[in-house]
């Protein structure tokens, strides 16, 4: 019986990727010619040679898999690492977290433009829709808590002039959704495949030390272990630890762009009258309050000043009683109801403070090492573009290295190119105007006030919709990354 020589591979199109399987006589073998045009694989057999199989679960890619570290499992790594194992199921991907257990606290924060579309093209969007809250706009308010200007929702991909976006989430929220969604991906990869992806999440871990070489980094972690990874992402936040290790600590500090504001975050029970409304105050001496209640039993509450820079700046160096009571000496007798905001603030068990920057570096990767997220360009809050940064920098690095067949000093040098100038516009703020929504007198209080809302009765009237063609960066296609969309 004559002897059958069983030969496959993948052919690429720019929609999807179908496994062909090729039955040959091996006396005909040796005719056989493979070659690649573009994308695509073609061959000079017949093509009723050829059996098309379903292939529905996740492909490999071309190139060799990837053992990649994330550090950080905020918003930015979760996302890195589904996107990362949609393009190559083979990809060894570990996740690095510093705390205990998956950081679930934090504030409220946006959904907006490309983000959402990098969503809806992960297949999560309606999860994430799922867990919005039901914040409809915000009012701006006067000592005795009356409305002197109102603002609505800011519908996704556009740009109104308003607090709130179409899509409002809670940080921790959002930071499950992908946690979760990465799981069950990587679960569901036994029963397609025969066993599970290699995603793992290790907690209460973080590196020490980074090793570059031409074809790896080796990281020491905090337990002692060392391992070399092809590949090392810094999603660690605006205080990354992987940045300084990588660039030094002389260019980590330089990144860091202060806004001249410091901010403290926390939440307490809500009170009788507050609803769906955020709702902002403004204090002399160049004292902000914000509190968003969303519909839910908790109150966030959000203050920001640009006085007493210097002493706030101090109290992040002490416990977080320490800071606590620099804030509350700073806003006490700040009218409105701010001694009740400061009072659930001593009892508090989410406070955090932080002085308000930017992180703006002249590159976002050295060597084999890049950073993703606000590691490597924190927008500030200010911005509302934070989630959205993260993901267009996931999605942006993960494509390109599928599309380069994990080459990574190529994907890395075509991710910056691809990904800095939607990242520009995310960080876009008028700093130098930043001190006008903080004033220092009643009087410039009262100015600030009648301003907005003249400016909340003007914008409705003079507002014109944005066409796609004049909403940005347009988000690129990556039929690499083999996604739902």
């Amino acid at each position: 019986m004559e002897r059958i020589v069983r030969s496959p591979f993948s052919l690429l199109t720019s929609t999807r990727r179908t496994r062909y399987t090729f039955l040959l006589n091996p006396s005909s073998a040796k005719n056989i010619l493979l070659h690649q045009r573009n994308q695509f694989y073609t061959t000079n057999i017949r093509i009723n040679n050829i059996r098309q199989i379903n292939y529905k679960s996740l492909q490999s890619s071309v190139g060799m898999p990837l053992n990649v570290l994330i550090v950080g499992a905020g918003v930015a790594g979760p996302a890195l690492a589904i996107l990362l194992q949609k393009s190559d199921p083979n990809n060894k991907i570990t996740v690095v977290e510093r705390s205990p257990s998956l950081r679930v606290a934090g504030q409220q924060i946006d959904l907006k433009a490309q983000g959402v579309e990098i969503l809806r093209k992960m297949g999560l969007l309606d999860t994430m829709k799922s867990h919005c809250v039901n914040e409809t706009g915000v009012e701006i308010l006067d000592s005795n808590g009356k409305q002197q200007a109102f603002f609505g929702i800011n519908p996704s991909g556009q740009r109104r002039l308003t607090l709130t976006a179409e899509y409002e989430i809670m940080r921790g929220d959002a930071v499950k959704v992908l946690y979760e969604a990465s799981l069950k991906q990587n679960a569901g990869l036994k029963e397609e495949r025969g066993k599970e992806g290699e995603l793992t999440y290790e907690f209460d871990k973080t590196i020490t030390d980074l090793t570059q070489h031409g074809d790896g980094v080796d990281v020491t972690f905090s337990d002692g272990q060392k391992k070399r990874f092809d590949l090392v992402v810094a999603a660690d936040g605006q205080g990354s630890r992987t940045r300084r290790l990588a660039f030094g600590q002389e260019v980590s500090d330089a990144a860091f762009k202060p806004l001249g504001v410091h901010a403290a975050y926390y939440s307490i029970p809500r009170s009788e009258g507050e609803g769906e409304l955020a709702r902002a105050y403004s204090a002399p001496g160049r004292r902000l309050v914000v509190t968003r209640t969303s519909g839910r039993p908790m109150t966030q509450v959000l203050l920001f000043t640009m006085g007493d820079g210097e002493k706030l700046r101090k109290s992040y160096k002490e416990s977080v009683e320490k800071q606590k009571e620099a804030f509350a000496e700073t806003y006490r007798g700040a009218g409105w109801e701010v001694d009740r905001l400061l009072s659930g603030m001593a009892t508090c068990t989410d406070f955090y403070a932080h002085e308000v920057g930017q992180v703006r570096m002249d590159r976002w990767y050295k060597g084999r090492v890049a950073l993703l997220g606000d590691a490597g360009y924190c927008p500030s809050p200010f911005t509302g573009m934070g989630t959205t940064g993260c993901l267009i920098g996931a999605y942006v690095l993960a494509g390109e290295l599928a599309r380069r067949n994990n080459d990574v000093p190529q994907a890395l040098k075509a991710y910056e190119e691809i990904a800095r100038p939607p990242i520009n516009e995310c960080q876009a703020l008028p700093t130098e105007s930043l001190g006008t929504f903080f004033p220092s007198s009643r009087l410039g209080i009262w100015v600030l006030r009648k301003f907005l809302w003249v400016v909340s009765k003007v914008e409705p009237i003079t507002y014109k919709p944005q066409t796609e063609e004049n909403q940005g960066w347009k988000v690129p296609e990556y039929p690499e990354l083999n996604l739902k969309s």
